[in-house]
């Protein structure tokens, strides 16, 4: 089923979200198949829970092998080595900026089986398993980006009728 994008400023993208307890349970189980139907509907790279209103640390993303489903992610390590790239969000629609993002992680997991996975993920792979982490704890990319290079007025539009987080763009 497709689910509906929260758009900032709604609360729960500033929130930081719960562990996944139950991965077995179906409920649980339909939200990841729900998650990865809306990211490919929606053209997306990657998805986390809270962007469809469920406080859980769950997140999927489009890979060429399929979509991965990431449950109660952490990254172990970032690479010193930096760089800057273009992000957009389905949370914040027609809205791009550059963001500085690792290009080596080292990510540690649950897989959708519950299995522990751990593995090296680089370049684009790195930066969206990056972006969709920072999901879980209440990041978003405009709190890290250095230039909107689309979509500023947009983000003005949904930052005006945001009074509780106002981000300044450079």
């Amino acid at each position: 089923m497709i689910l509906p994008i929260k758009i900032y400023p709604e609360k729960i993208l500033r929130k930081k979200v719960e562990k996944v307890v139950d991965i077995k349970d179906k409920k649980f189980q339909q939200l990841i198949l729900d998650l990865a139907e809306t990211m490919k509907k929606k053209d997306g790279a990657g998805l986390a829970a809270p962007q469809v209103g469920e406080s859980l640390q769950m997140v999927v993303i489009n890979t060429k092998d399929g979509v991965l489903a990431l449950i109660n992610p952490k990254i172990l390590f970032k690479s010193f080595k930096k760089e800057f790239g273009e992000e957009g969000c389905l949370s914040f629609p027609g809205i791009f900026g550059e963001v500085r993002r690792p290009l080596k992680i080292l990510v540690l997991a649950r897989n959708k089986n519950g299995k522990l996975v751990h593995f090296t993920a680089k370049g684009l792979f790195a930066r969206v398993i990056c972006h969709e982490v920072d999901h879980l704890n209440g990041v978003l990319f405009i709190d890290k980006v250095r230039k909107i290079t689309k979509g500023k007025k947009e983000l003005e539009s949904l930052e005006s009728h945001n009074t509780e987080h106002i981000t300044h763009i450079t």
